[in-house]
């Protein structure tokens, strides 16, 4: 192969990381398409299935940092195939909870816990791949579609879920989503490597484009300096990002958890108007995803990453606030729909900033730096799954999107904070 000849291994892989995204999110966003079935199925009530959801998202945030871990220690190949494997086995387990049985509800709960667990790995993992795959002036885009496959897995979510439901009851759902899960870990362990420098396809002009791009300072080949954990837990950056990821995450699981259920049982649609009003939010963040890396790599290339990361991220979930508090008031359903789904998508503008932010300033340790970020985002999906069926009961489902609302805004403001050129691994040693 000539330097001429210019390889895409690394466009290829992050598409497969799209298509691993889609499969995770369809694996957790199925329950809540299934959630009316399974309540009537075993007798719940709303928040008792909230009490699920919240144990998916509970086990999702409780392994961020271990999953992140395990990503910089053994690499996004390996780390990512045996997440998906596992997340395969558990979804399918979710359907072979028996009928009639009078533990039914923490069957649910410890399947989802652990199905949670496995899935706690794919984006700290596609973290660290970013980190020593794409160089810094394409995260933007790189994130954007990676982050794009959330919409298209929930966005799919809907329609599918509802003609398995429809044509062979809920249970098979669980099943076909758990082998799409299977085979694309294979697609994704057969293609990938842990490093540019490993892959035999890759181009000489692709890995020296690649190498001069990057950020991570190296000890040797494909060992990246990592960052102790005391400069971490310093970090005023690191906090403010998770803190705003939390808020960033109770605001998204609304829609992946309660979503379809609202448009349903609250706002009065059939079976298949709900499915087809629920797609909304999802085809935004879709398309979000990747309007946001194209706006985040172009500003940060003509402005800097003050404005392309942080001031894009603020802006947008400042945006998403405003548009979310006005969907949850609007009279008409389909109004409604369409002005919350204007929500999600603006908070997904701003969704590659927290990853490539936390990729820029972390090096070899950005597995481990986003977990962290991300835990803080599934603690406020956890939170959310259970509360807002409690807000709804007491004060109405309006005054749940209201909180939800505001949190738009603290996330909005922790933005204004963070500074993406303080780099973690220039903090000096503190000695103890």
């Amino acid at each position: 192969m000539t330097t001429s000849a210019t390889t895409r291994v690394r466009w290829l892989l992050v598409f497969w990381l799209f298509v691993l995204s889609a499969v995770s999110y369809l694996d957790r966003v199925n329950i809540s398409i299934a959630g009316g079935a399974i309540v009537d199925a075993y007798h719940l009530t709303d928040v008792q299935l909230g009490k699920v959801f919240s144990a998916l998202v509970a086990g999702y945030a409780l392994f961020q940092t271990i999953g992140g871990q395990l990503a910089d220690r053994f690499g996004p190949r390996r780390v990512l195939t045996g997440g998906v494997i596992w997340w395969g086995i558990f979804t399918a387990l979710t359907a072979l909870v028996p009928a009639n049985f009078a533990g039914a509800l923490l069957a649910f709960m410890g399947v989802r816990f652990l199905l949670g667990a496995g899935e706690a790995v794919i984006y700290p993992a596609a973290n660290q791949f970013v980190s020593r795959w794409i160089p810094v002036r394409e995260r933007g885009i790189a994130n954007g579609w990676i982050f794009a496959g959330v919409g298209a897995g929930a966005g799919l979510s809907p329609p599918l879920i509802t003609y398995l439901m429809i044509h062979y009851g809920w249970r098979s759902s669980f099943w076909v989503c758990a082998a799409l899960g299977l085979i694309a870990g294979g697609v994704w362990f057969l293609l990938a490597r842990d490093t540019p420098a490993e892959h035999p396809s890759i181009s000489p002009s692709e890995l020296a484009a690649i190498e001069s791009g990057l950020t991570a300072p190296k000890r040797g080949e494909g060992d990246a300096v990592r960052v102790p954990w005391k400069h971490v837990a310093k970090s005023a950056n690191v906090w403010a990002l998770t803190v705003s990821y939390f808020c960033y995450g109770y605001v998204a699981w609304i829609f992946f958890s309660w979503f379809y259920r609202y448009l349903a049982k609250v706002r009065g649609l059939n079976l298949k108007a709900s499915a087809f009003y629920s797609m909304l939010p999802f085809l935004a963040m879709l398309v979000c995803c990747l309007l946001g890396g194209t706006i985040n790599d172009r500003l940060t290339k003509w402005r800097g990453p003050r404005v392309g990361r942080c001031l894009v991220a603020a802006a947008a979930m400042a945006i998403a606030g405003i548009f979310v508090a006005l969907g949850a008031r609007a009279e008409d359903v389909r109004v409604a729909s369409v002005v919350l789904a204007g929500g999600a998508g603006a908070l997904y503008l701003s969704q590659s900033s927290f990853w490539s932010v936390t990729a820029d300033i972390a090096a070899g340790s950005a597995g481990s730096v986003s977990g962290f970020m991300n835990m803080g985002g599934q603690i406020g999906g956890a939170v959310t799954g259970s509360l807002t069926p409690w807000i709804a009961a007491r004060y109405g489902w309006t005054a749940s999107f209201l909180v939800a609302s505001a949190l738009c805004w603290v996330g909005a403001f922790c933005w204004l904070v963070v500074n993406p050129l303080n780099m973690l691994t220039t903090v000096p040693e503190i000695s103890e």
